[in-house]
């Protein structure tokens, strides 16, 4: 798939897995209302040429977020007045073609793992002796992508291969529903152990915010 066609896909499934309307469409791509305090909405450019990312700053709102799949550098030098690249929030657009994992993969010894879904959304949920919270994931189905989000090892249960475990137990859900491919937004840190398991980087997924 070329890069706009992973970002409508991510940008679709984002919007199922945090439970917003779907996405509006624009001529430059989408707008999903996520009305949060902090991120009223969120616009996603598909193709980021000068002119699409100018057209998606048009008519901003407080606390407006817009993604696009370029690199931050040059997605700065066409922000209008007001609207600045969020560093923290920037990360990296990843997709995999998915395929069957090879023999079995239990959890560690004293952890257990649960998949279910609700609405849509399909999630994964691992936990220590006690019932506690150790890892987490989940991910949304968008014709034939699976969209994955919100991957989360506590701090207390890292580096024992909880999140490698979250992932394959997302895959094989994806490819039960019918998905061949998995795209995702990664953080520095979490592009480091999604590598480690087939999948590439595409773009840098920059995040800009408008802060008149």
């Amino acid at each position: 798939m070329a890069v706009p066609e992973l970002v409508a896909a991510w940008a679709a499934g984002w919007a199922v897995s945090r439970g917003t309307p779907p996405p509006a469409a624009r001529a430059w791509g989408c707008v999903i209302t996520v009305g949060l305090p902090e991120q009223s909405e969120r616009r996603v450019v598909y193709a980021p040429e000068p002119d699409a990312v100018r057209a998606a700053c048009a008519g901003p709102v407080p606390y407006a977020w817009l993604k696009a799949a370029e690199d931050p550098d040059r997605i700065g030098r066409l922000l209008p007045p007001g609207w600045v690249v969020d560093e923290e929030d920037t990360g990296h657009l990843m997709a995999v073609d998915l395929a069957p994992p090879v023999g079995p993969s239990p959890a560690p010894p004293g952890y257990s793992v649960s998949v279910g879904e609700t609405d849509g959304v399909h999630r994964v949920r691992v936990t220590d002796a006690t019932g506690g919270p150790a890892a987490k994931g989940q991910l949304a189905i968008v014709g034939d992508v699976a969209v994955v989000d919100r991957v989360v090892t506590e701090e207390a249960h890292r580096r024992r291969g909880l999140g490698r475990l979250v992932m394959r137990s997302l895959a094989e859900r994806a490819l039960a529903e019918g998905a061949f491919t998995g795209v995702l937004g990664a953080t520095d840190e979490g592009r480091a152990l999604y590598e480690t398991l087939g999948w590439k980087r595409h773009a840098a997924l920059t995040a800009c915010a408008y802060r008149p």
